[in-house]
């Protein structure tokens, strides 16, 4: 069987340049996604690459979407979660719907996808690595975040929980954390170059990241060459959740 990586979530900018970069490492890659035009417009014509649609949020939908990967011929040996959302909005302004929705997107998604790999790599008795996105807002207290946090947390544990238990079986779990990013899901903050400097400001190292230095941190945390490395949060995020800088 053919070595692949299934990374959910494949039209979001992060999860366009991972495929890309588990492409140029040799993987075969599942680029899975709920908008098949636009999955078929951006990956459908690379090789090695096999557009999927799948419901990330639906159980059966997700444990089909890997099965028809596997009846193909791959061994489903990485695993990337890149399905997310964004809500700023203190708590007292969260609606119910908007409370659900976040931890549907964010969390439950997590753990359908994360449950059905760490299966799959026990049923076919090899290892495996998957890596899901957080956000550097669970690390400390951000304003307005109460709803976004509190998924991301919870994935954070579950990655660590997962890690844990499979160990011992060579599946390895591991999360990214970034910062702002420039791509489409985060454009509200970045709508005029006043708030884009402003948002850069925020950060100590300063400046916001690519998606693609996202990706960088999730291929090597897929690759063999993280081999040692599980139940960890790699943050991408320029210093914001870890260090304060001194000021001037």
């Amino acid at each position: 069987m053919t070595r692949a990586v299934f990374v959910m979530g494949a039209t979001s900018a992060i999860a366009q340049e991972l495929v890309i970069l588990m492409r140029e490492r040799g993987y075969e890659v599942v680029a899975a996604g709920r908008d098949m035009d636009s999955l078929q417009s951006s990956l459908g014509n690379h090789a090695g690459v096999h557009v999927m649609e799948v419901q990330a949020t639906n159980s059966e939908s997700v444990n089909a979407a890997f099965a028809k990967a596997e009846d193909l011929g791959l061994s489903i040996e990485g695993y990337a979660h890149c399905v997310g959302s964004i809500l700023v909005a203190p708590l007292g302004r969260t609606t119910d719907a908007q409370w659900d929705e976040v931890m549907s997107v964010n969390l439950t998604s997590a753990m359908y996808g994360l449950r059905r790999f760490v299966q799959g790599c026990k049923a076919k008795q090899h290892g495996g690595s998957a890596v899901l996105v957080s956000t550097c807002a669970t690390g400390l207290g951000v304003p307005n975040h109460e709803a976004i946090a509190a998924a991301k947390g919870g994935l954070e544990g579950l990655a660590k929980s997962t890690a844990a238990t499979s160990a011992s079986e060579g599946i390895r779990v591991n999360v990214v954390a970034p910062g702002l990013t420039d791509s489409p899901i985060a454009s509200a903050f970045l709508k005029s170059d006043v708030m884009r400097a402003a948002s850069a400001k925020q950060y100590p190292l300063q400046g916001i990241n690519t998606p693609k230095e996202v990706a960088e941190a999730m291929a090597w945390l897929l690759s063999d060459e993280s081999s040692r490395v599980t139940g960890t949060t790699l943050n991408v995020d320029g210093g914001f959740r870890n260090i304060r800088p001194l000021v001037k």
